[in-house]
């Protein structure tokens, strides 16, 4: 189709909205920004008579993949280590996908704007494809995989388990709270033009290097789908910059938008990149130099600086503190060290680190070893039953960290826990960020303003709260992570599947019960708090104890 018709077919297409003049209509999806001086125009110009050709060729090439991989026997080549950390991955990427469809409708809904209406409804028909073809490589996963265990109950475990709720808690911001705030400048203008650059380019890259060539075919046409998406969020941004009443909220939502993607998305990704990985090749990036070109360099420098011609402010001081987070503190190496340590509440194998991996990460990240490599020799040397009790258990120099309320990571130990309370509960948070997203920034931090749309973080958002006090013999049966015969459990702490090396509900019934640091930072007195605040942040790296004085 040629631009000139192309273009008097979008025009024909917007001239079939209308705004009925007999009555005012209802708002479904609740938005404290204004459109009133707003341009109408739609720099993309998306219409399905050219959608649907181009994704019917993307999508028999997907399948196309899909069937070669089970032909060429993929699964039986794939690296262990890899396709295990793909339960916990897959069970994820499938909801912020589905969530992101929802959250279209709320787009429409609150801007003013036939032309982008057009683009946004095309959205939603992608989210929705990403969503199934990433559902189908699951299957074949679970299908074709030496271990199909974890892979066959994702969707129910991800939702509650010790680590996926950070993923659940991601995918949710995209759907709720103000419409803008989440449809757009949460999903569009961050999530999608800044973080599914590590999402959809460097984890197809890595997992190509370890065999997995089925993953880069369906995440590359994903991505692919990405430049529409990030066309419609930065019109809708645009729009927004036209009314000068919506500054401070934007400025407030790039805030909170760029923590929350920020400590999510590094911290899963981060993971899966360098822990889930056996390449060890020294020219091969780290996930800190992947940020660096990806994120701060092809996002922060080229997107978002630009936008301070508009007279925005750009949270230079969280894009900053994000960097040296990855580079200097050692945010995804104690993520992974959490996620580990937590091995016993998950639905997958988490592979022990060895000498190679310490070499390549001490190359990567001098002074690695210092801080993480005792922990994790201590990992592999309690990775199978011996009459010991799982790593969390053990004294192997470890701290277990306590729960942020707002992006729920772990406070990981390098002297930022913050607290508040509110609504008469004491809440734990790993950075003054995400405090003042729960304390401020959700409930109201535009001066002179009611931001009524925004909501609250509320209810029982930490894991380890819903089981506070059980056994863990009936955590694990509890959450379903166990294995047909009815006691051997679905996670273990290393990758070999002979039964006798195997950890079974009878090895945890006699593990301490489950504390919660939430419930337990509730219980104690004023006194009590402060001074576990205190010692809590002089704590670390790596979780570590704080200095006996």
């Amino acid at each position: 189709m040629s631009r000139q018709s192309m273009s008097k077919a979008h025009k024909k297409i917007t001239e079939l909205s209308w705004e009925p003049t007999f009555a005012t209509p209802a708002k479904r999806f609740g938005t404290d920004y204004t459109f009133d001086n707003a341009p109408k125009k739609d720099p993309l110009k998306q219409i399905l008579r050219s959608y649907f050709p181009m994704e019917e060729e993307k999508d028999s090439r997907v399948f196309g993949a899909m069937d070669g991989a089970i032909r060429g026997n993929m699964f039986r080549q794939v690296q262990e280590r890899w396709m295990e950390w793909q339960k916990l991955f897959l069970s994820i990427i499938p909801f912020p996908e589905i969530s992101a469809a929802r959250a279209m409708p709320m787009a429409i809904d609150a801007v003013p704007n036939p032309e982008i209406h057009n683009g946004l409804a095309v959205q939603m028909i992608d989210e929705v494809r990403h969503s199934t073809i990433q559902m189908n490589l699951k299957r074949l996963y679970m299908n074709y995989y030496i271990d199909p265990a974890g892979f066959d109950m994702t969707e129910k475990a991800f939702a509650n388990n010790y680590a996926g709720t950070i993923g659940r808690q991601f995918g949710e911001g995209f759907i709720t709270g103000d419409a803008i705030t989440a449809a757009n400048i949460y999903l569009t203008v961050v999530a999608e033009t800044a973080f599914t650059n590590t999402l959809f380019v460097a984890m197809p890259s890595e997992a190509a290097a370890n065999g997995d060539y089925l993953l880069p075919t369906v995440f590359h046409s994903v991505q692919s789908d990405e430049s529409r998406h990030i066309s419609n969020g930065y019109s809708i941004l645009l729009m927004a910059l036209s009314d000068e009443d919506n500054r401070q909220l934007l400025e407030r939502d790039l805030r909170y938008a760029w923590w929350n993607n920020h400590r999510v998305v590094d911290a899963a990704i981060g993971t899966f990149i360098e822990y889930g990985t056996k390449d060890r090749r020294k020219d091969r990036e780290s996930y800190a130099e992947m940020w660096r070109r990806w994120i701060y360099d092809d996002y922060y420098r080229a997107y978002l600086i630009p936008l301070e011609k508009y007279g925005l402010v750009i949270p230079h001081d969280l894009i900053e503190e994000s960097w040296k987070q990855i580079w200097e503190k050692g945010y995804v190496h104690e993520v992974a060290q959490f996620f580990a340590t937590g091995w016993l509440a998950n639905y997958w194998r988490i592979d022990s680190m060895t000498d190679e991996d310490f070499e390549w990460f001490e190359y990567k990240y001098p002074g690695w070893y210092d801080k993480y490599g005792k922990w994790w020799e201590n990992y592999n040397r309690l990775s199978k039953p011996n009459g010991h009790n799982p790593i969390v258990f053990e004294d192997v120099d470890y701290v277990y960290p306590a729960r942020c309320w707002t992006c729920m990571s772990p406070c990981w130990s390098v002297r930022t826990l913050v607290t508040a309370e509110v609504d008469g509960q004491h809440r734990t948070y790993c950075h003054e960020v995400c405090r003042w997203t729960d304390v401020r920034g959700f409930p109201s931090d535009v001066p002179g303003r009611e931001t009524p749309n925004m909501g609250r973080l509320v209810g029982k958002r930490e894991w380890e709260t819903l089981y506070h006090g059980w056994n863990w013999a009936d955590v694990v049966s509890d959450m379903g992570f166990v294995r047909d015969d009815g006691k051997t459990m679905t996670p273990k702490p290393h990758l070999d599947l002979d039964p006798k090396k195997m950890w079974t509900l009878d090895h945890m019934r006699r593990c301490p019960p489950l504390q919660s640091p939430n419930v337990l930072f509730n219980e104690m007195s004023d006194a009590e708090r402060a001074a576990y605040v205190a010692d809590y942040n002089k704590q670390g790296p790596a979780g570590r104890p704080a200095p006996q004085s």
